[in-house]
């Protein structure tokens, strides 16, 4: 019995062992493939793995299809990854700029003349501006004229001044009169007495004809016009030359228009205003500037130019609004480079513009700073730093200038660039030390309070669009912007420059963006990204003085939920705004 076990094992060893050999014997011969010839990829070629890139961040590589890390948009095969030929330019594609909508013009050369819209009110002129006094000492027993804005005529009688002094003058004349033949001299001098007065012939011939004395003496008017003020009234004791009204010929009037400070080197005596009136609707009218005040009223801070206008019919009423046109050329400027502001980047020190470049391979975009001469309106003379038919970026620029940071090439924030950020990085906070390291991070006081007007006009921007006020919360994204522009990225250490010089780009494009956008659905969409970035850079610096909340609303963005940025554990939604403006909760502090 155990020899015929044994047998079996050994046949069930040999049948493996011929099945091994069998199979080893039938086995293929194995064939090494012999390495590539090239190694390098050409993007886009079928059957060879592409370069996915953003259309709107160039510096993205990646070998797979998927969402730019840095603004979420669908990455494009790229078209070209041939170096640049001026390697401190940014290229981007056609889509890219599409994206952007990026606008350039031709620089060229026009007249330097600059508009000025003036405010300005008609005013009485000075030299028609008269006062009515009494030529008498006395008691007003009666007014002819009762109130302002009434006219008078010259010689009109105005009122009657009861005189104890010219009573006696008169009754001296009369005694005078009847010795008149043997002490003529008496007579005359009474006579002259009276004069001084401003008594008339007729007035002296009624008293001797009559042999009466006037009591009520009447005061005429010296000149005609319209009674602009009024200084006494019935029964008021009068000096001679005491002022009872003021009189203004409204004949001629005058055109006063405001002149500020920093306006007065561009208008000069002379130059012709167009002007039009709020009471005269659909007509322009034009005048030439006769005067201008040789001083600034302290106060305004503004000089007057004035323009005399012919006022027959009193079409022009003192106190009348006025607005007026005027433009000046600019002494020297004849054939000025003029560009539009909206291509101009100012950081506060330098003023920029991109200069778009064909090449080859495609477009590229190098930034050039310029020296800006006198503002023309809704443009800039540029005095140095553009040649005749260059092209510049009039639209867009901040999206250039976002991929220039993140490409590490020269930009507003960086003049001389910096290393570019590798395609693993794809924006992110640059290492974990730096947010385990976020508590030592220090701040000037002045970058302090630059930092929290950045805050400060976030945190309005979200409560306009909490109480649904589109335009209020455009306002405020523009304000954000500016303060985010002026914020000088030399406060922060040398290891920072790169971390905030990314939200710094990526902020000014959200910004910007928000600014083409006309409804409110489109703005709360920005809004999620732009408190993304915002958590981050609170996160990252702590600057904050007291506590910062971090809430969300699991309802907002097709119910993925979105989060935003506030001051207090108060809850106002900025994505539903009033219809649901205390949907979310608080998911967290900042200290």
């Amino acid at each position: 019995m155990k020899q015929l076990i044994k047998n079996k094992y050994l046949l069930i060893t040999i049948t493996l062992m011929l099945g091994v050999m069998l199979g080893w014997l039938i086995k293929p011969t194995k064939t090494i493939p012999e390495p590539p010839s090239d190694h390098i990829h050409k993007e886009g070629t079928a059957g060879i793995s592409s370069i996915y890139t953003c259309s709107m961040h160039p510096q993205i590589r990646q070998s797979e299809p998927g969402d730019c890390p840095i603004c979420g948009m669908d990455l494009i095969p790229l078209e070209s990854d041939t170096e640049e030929v001026d390697p401190m330019s940014i290229s981007m594609t056609a889509t890219a700029i599409q994206l952007a909508d990026v606008q350039t013009v031709v620089v060229g050369k026009e007249k330097g003349v600059k508009t000025l819209r003036l405010p300005g009110k008609i005013q009485v002129d000075e030299r028609l501006l008269f006062t009515q006094a009494s030529h008498i000492p006395g008691r007003i027993e009666q007014l002819m004229v009762n109130f302002t804005g009434e006219y008078i005529a010259k010689g009109q009688a105005i009122a009657l001044v009861y005189s104890p002094e010219l009573v006696t003058s008169q009754e001296e004349l009369l005694q005078a009169y009847k010795i008149n033949d043997e002490q003529p001299a008496l007579f005359n001098a009474a006579i002259a007495k009276l004069k001084n007065w401003k008594v008339t012939d007729e007035q002296i011939q009624q008293i001797l004809t009559t042999e009466e004395v006037i009591k009520n003496f009447p005061i005429k008017a010296n000149v005609s016009g319209y009674v602009s003020q009024k200084f006494a009234n019935l029964g008021d004791h009068l000096d001679m030359g005491q002022a009872i009204y003021e009189v203004s010929n409204l004949s001629r009037v005058w055109v006063l228009f405001d002149v500020y400070e920093a306006e007065i080197p561009w208008v000069k005596t002379g130059d012709k205003v167009n002007y039009t009136l709020q009471s005269i609707p659909g007509k322009t009218f034009t005048g030439e500037i006769d005067y201008l005040d040789p001083i600034i009223d302290p106060v305004t801070r503004v000089a007057h130019a004035r323009i005399s206008v012919a006022n027959p019919d009193l079409k022009f009423k003192p106190e009348m609004f006025v607005s007026g046109v005027v433009n000046s050329t600019i002494s020297g400027e004849d054939d000025a480079i003029v560009v539009p502001k909206t291509a101009v980047m100012w950081t506060g020190v330098r003023s920029i513009v991109y200069v778009k470049k064909s090449t080859t391979e495609g477009l590229a975009f190098k930034l050039r700073e310029v020296t800006l001469g006198p503002a023309l309106g809704a443009e800039y003379i540029v005095t140095s730093g553009l040649q005749l038919g260059e092209e510049i970026v009039v639209n867009g620029a901040f999206s250039i200038d976002a991929a220039a940071q993140l490409a590490g090439k020269p930009s507003m924030m960086s003049p001389k660039g910096g290393l570019a950020v590798s395609g693993h990085n794809h924006g992110e906070i640059s290492s974990a030390k730096l947010k385990e390291d976020s508590n030592k991070i220090a701040l000037t006081k002045a970058s302090k309070a630059d930092m929290s007007l950045i805050f400060e006009n976030y945190f309005q921007f979200k409560n306009a669009l909490a109480t649904d006020d589109l335009l209020k919360a455009k306002s405020r994204a523009a304000d954000m912007l500016q303060s985010l522009l002026k914020l000088d990225k030399t406060y922060f250490e040398e290891s920072l420059h790169m971390d905030w010089s990314k939200y710094h780009a990526v902020l000014a494009v959200l910004l910007e963006k928000v600014n083409s956008q006309s409804s409110l659905a489109d703005v709360r969409e920005t809004f999620l990204s732009i408190s993304d970035e915002m958590i981050n850079i609170a996160e990252t610096f702590k600057f904050y003085t007291n506590s910062l909340y971090v809430q969300r609303c699991p309802m907002a963005d097709a119910n993925k939920g979105a989060n935003w940025l506030s001051k207090s554990d108060e809850v106002l939604n900025p994505y539903f705004g009033e219809a649901m403006s205390t949907c979310g909760e608080v998911i967290k502090w900042i200290r």
